[in-house]
């Protein structure tokens, strides 16, 4: 049985975009290329540290043509990839850090369902722990309303 919801997803509007993918790379995070996970964020509420972004995979992503062709799905650890930098947004834009949040540690991760080319992985996050010298987040993401992944990120600063 999937675990209760970090926010209502009937709460958010993906049209109401916080940051888009040029400032969330130009500003806050240091991925390039094909590791650039996030499309937008359209949810952030520092005081509860609870945030909500999106990406939309299209159909040439990198993966696509050897992660099970025929039947391309989003790899788990790309995942856990979008996780962590829907983490590292929370952290650097509530706690107004300069720097790069790296993986610690990944936990309790569970894989609910696959996502495929041509659809939308929302990421939702609440911050439950946040340090000098480490962060902890817990995301979940879903597809169609359908939680397909959740987990805790440990960022550390580097």
């Amino acid at each position: 049985m999937p675990p209760k919801q970090i926010l209502d997803l009937s709460m958010l509007d993906d049209t109401n975009i916080i940051s888009d993918r040029e400032e969330i790379y130009g500003k806050y995070l240091p991925h390039r290329f094909e590791f650039e996970r996030l499309d937008a964020i359209i949810y952030n509420n520092t005081e509860e540290h609870t945030i909500a972004g999106y990406r939309d995979l299209p159909d040439d992503e990198f993966w696509i043509r050897g992660h099970i062709p025929g039947r391309p799905i989003f790899p788990g650890v790309m995942m856990i990839e979008t996780a962590a930098q829907l983490v590292s947004y929370a952290v650097m834009t509530s706690e107004n850090k300069e720097g790069f949040l790296g993986f610690a540690a990944v936990d309790e991760v569970k894989f609910r369902g696959s996502v495929a080319p041509g659809q939308r992985i929302m990421m939702v996050g609440k911050m439950i722990d946040i340090r000098a010298r480490r962060c902890v987040g817990y995301t979940q993401a879903y597809v169609e309303g359908k939680m397909v992944y959740e987990g805790k990120i440990t960022g550390m600063w580097l």
